[in-house]
């Protein structure tokens, strides 16, 4: 089954043509099924050092464009690496949209409360050096995207909360909603990753690799990549990438408040969407409303 209505399905065979036709150097190369991707994007391993990545849905075809233009930008000034494109590819053999090859980055998506303290650090500091970067001629986030005001989001949250029915606590949801709502809004944007869910953390031997998937970068409220306080850690976890994320800024409680509501955005709108597309994520999206509510 496939996760949205109008997903564009890519094979080996597919990416193997496009490979050799656009990347010769690369043509003797095979080409495998790489590790299950996203909600955007389908990954094939090429040899033992690439990843191509190719969009299955209309809204990640400029992804491989932005990781291009930025990518270069923030690597410099971030403490992991990132998944620069080393080619973009474009449409062909009858796939729509353009796509890319990422160096092969090792590490695994870790388990929920699996990090310890000392990651939970680590990436509370990457995420505070994002907002070191200049932000001159970035791209700003607008309408609804992650990283505007969240009263923007306020009527689609609140319809998401209604559709869930009693798969959440409608009360406490709204309450947790509406708690983050009455915070201060951001006064100061900075660079953001926009989608630090765990399934774009990568760690190996309980360090921090990579982060992965940037289809969500640019300027908006430092809050909304604070999300990882909830969907991955706990506890002293939590408490400790706090400590690092938050430092610097001048409004580290309010912005702390909207955390929960970007986490609260992305969870409680999730939840009805994939319930029967991809049932996994949906018990995610269920597990962190609970760790926001619990909080």
């Amino acid at each position: 089954m496939s996760l949205h209505d109008d997903e564009v399905v890519s094979t080996p065979d597919l990416v193997r043509r496009l490979v050799a036709e656009q990347f010769p150097q690369w043509a003797g190369l095979p080409v495998t099924q790489g590790p299950a991707g996203g909600t955007d994007h389908h990954l094939f391993r090429l040899g033992d050092e690439l990843l191509v990545r190719m969009p299955k849905i209309a809204w990640a075809q400029d992804q491989a464009g932005s990781d291009a233009r930025w990518l270069p930008r923030l690597a410099p000034h971030l403490p992991l690496r990132l998944p620069v494109p080393e080619a973009v590819g474009e449409p062909g053999e009858g796939f729509p949209f353009r796509w890319s090859v990422t160096p092969w980055l090792d590490g695994a998506s870790p388990a929920v409360g699996a990090l310890g303290t000392a990651a939970a650090r680590q990436l509370g500091e990457f995420v505070a050096a994002l907002r070191t970067v200049s932000t001159e001629g970035a791209p700003v986030k607008d309408g609804t995207s992650r990283g505007v005001p969240l009263a923007r989001l306020d009527d689609d949250v609140r319809a998401a909360i209604t559709e869930s029915g009693t798969r959440i606590d409608g009360r406490a949801v709204t309450k947790a909603w509406d708690q983050a709502l009455a915070a201060r809004p951001a006064t100061d944007k900075y660079w953001i990753h926009g989608d630090l869910l765990p399934g774009n953390l990568l760690a190996d031997g309980g360090r921090m690799t990579t982060v992965i998937d940037w289809g969500g970068v640019g300027v908006g409220d430092p809050a909304a990549d604070l999300i990882p306080a909830w969907t991955q850690f706990t506890g002293a976890e939590r408490a400790a990438f706090r400590a690092s994320a938050t430092e610097g800024l001048t409004d580290p409680d309010d912005a702390w408040e909207r955390g929960r509501g970007w986490t609260l955005v992305q969870a409680v709108i999730a939840l009805p969407y994939y319930w029967d597309r991809w049932p996994a994520f949906a018990r995610g999206s269920q597990e962190r409303i609970a760790a926001v509510v619990a909080d």
